[in-house]
């Protein structure tokens, strides 16, 4: 196969002002220099006139690039700002929600240069690059359904249902597949991708092109080579996180080579006690040199990784549980864990209130709930204290990990290559019983 190329969705605004640094083809005419595309009425108006779709193309593919201004970048997390990104490839504007959004359509292994330069430090040792550069790609194949087939076609698979409500409970979990005009979006929502914004070093790109076309393979297919911050010394199962479905390589597994043994954190005395200490792994780390190669300035300040502490106030939590859920549950009573994944991390949570009690999930939705942002992990327990008539005064968090913990951990990873391991050694210790193949 050839390689593909990737839309991806940047910006999401009713008017987008960009600069063409290089001489770009649009309706046989050549553009260059800054531009502003509005939202009209169900339409795009630019240079005066209207249209529904636009594509700008660069004259050279390999050198022309374009600005985007103001691009907000982390987006309701902690870190989230705007600024200008560059980007090379074309420039695709459509209509969206009665918004514009802009596209940056570009090859694969260019797209991969970017999001393992914007998922961590250009400065990672190599290893570690060439495995991102690896689960990248395998993600995003994964994502354009690109699987190999013994018939040689390519198979199509259907959106699974992203949420059940009942009047006690309110499951949710979230999918890129909620992209219906782009293939993926730039910011952590998919994969970090900032275009040609930061700098991209000599091994970032050696990573990607020693690496061209390589995937993670599992029974033939292309592996959903899911990837977080930090897994707090547990790997967990995809079904936990997202659509009730079993993936042999994302499985149940202690974050280390000397001590495998991992005990069974869905129950809740063997979770509190895992997750209040601090057990041997690969990425229970402090070492500033390796965290500097997977956090970019912004995630550095973040300063607890492996093991965390968030204190909530009474009249705090009420009113941020009301705001990010829309549901008021008065005082809130209490936080009782329901089901935890083999990580620690919550599935399920009930929230107990004084007019209200509602189970929520999956770990995503516990996290957007119990945070402005996000909460680091939903592996965490809980203290009430300060109690009067049946009314916690605070609620102590003590959490482990920052994401998902599903398939790699990208500081354990960095632990790992500083350690010596190589890439496929890397790969094979967080993707269990998988295979690495080239597809192009």
């Amino acid at each position: 196969m050839n390689e593909p190329q990737v839309h991806v969705g940047i910006l999401f605004e009713p008017q987008i002002a960009f600069e063409l640094l290089a001489p770009y083809h649009i309706n046989g005419q050549e553009v260059s220099g800054t531009q502003v595309v509005s939202y009209d009425n169900g339409s795009i108006l630019w240079n005066g006139a209207l249209y529904q779709e636009l594509l700008f193309t660069p004259l050279t593919d390999a050198t022309s690039s374009f600005e985007l201004f103001d691009v907000t970048i982390g987006i309701n997390f902690h870190w989230e700002r705007k600024e200008n990104q560059r980007f090379l490839g074309s420039l695709k504007f459509i209509v969206e929600h009665e918004k514009l959004t802009g596209i940056n359509v570009i090859g694969v292994e260019d797209y991969l240069t970017s999001v393992i330069s914007s998922e961590m430090s250009a400065k990672a040792s190599l290893e570690l690059l060439k495995a991102h550069a690896v689960i990248s790609r395998s993600w995003l194949l994964d994502k354009l359904n690109i699987t190999k087939q013994p018939d040689g076609k390519t198979e199509v698979r259907p959106s699974a249902p992203t949420f059940y409500v009942t009047d006690s409970e309110f499951i949710k979990w979230y999918e890129c597949d909620a992209h219906i005009h782009f293939d993926v979006c730039a910011d952590d929502h998919c994969q970090r991708y900032q275009g040609i914004t930061r700098a991209s070093t000599p091994l970032a790109a050696e990573a990607t092109s020693s690496t061209r076309g390589e995937v993670i393979m599992s029974d033939g297919n292309v592996c959903d080579a899911r990837f977080s911050k930090c897994c707090g010394g547990a790997f967990e199962e995809f079904a936990s996180c997202w659509a009730t479905v079993s993936h042999s390589y994302l499985q149940k597994k202690r974050d280390s080579q000397t001590n495998t043994e991992l005990p069974d954190l869905r129950i809740e005395s063997e979770a509190d006690r895992w997750i209040r200490t601090s057990p041997e792994a690969f990425c229970n780390t402090t070492d500033k040199q390796v965290l500097a190669q997977v956090l970019n300035n912004y995630d550095q300040e973040t300063t607890d990784f492996y093991r965390w502490k968030v204190t909530y106030e009474q009249a705090a939590l009420s009113k941020l549980i009301f705001e990010r859920s829309g549901i008021d549950y008065g005082q809130i009573i209490d936080l009782i864990p329901v089901e935890r994944g083999v990580s620690g991390r919550l599935i399920k949570l009930k929230i107990v209130g004084s007019k209200r009690t509602m189970t929520i999930g999956k770990e995503l939705e516990i996290r957007r709930t119990l945070s402005a942002s996000h909460l680091y992990s939903s592996a965490f327990v809980i203290d009430k204290v300060d109690t009067v008539e049946g009314v916690p005064g605070q609620f102590r968090l003590t959490g482990a990990g920052w994401g998902h913990g599903v398939g790699l951990c990208q500081i354990g990873a960095a632990v790992m290559g500083e350690q010596g391991y190589a890439y496929d050694e890397i790969l094979l210790h967080y993707y269990i019983g998988a295979t690495i193949d080239k597809l192009y």
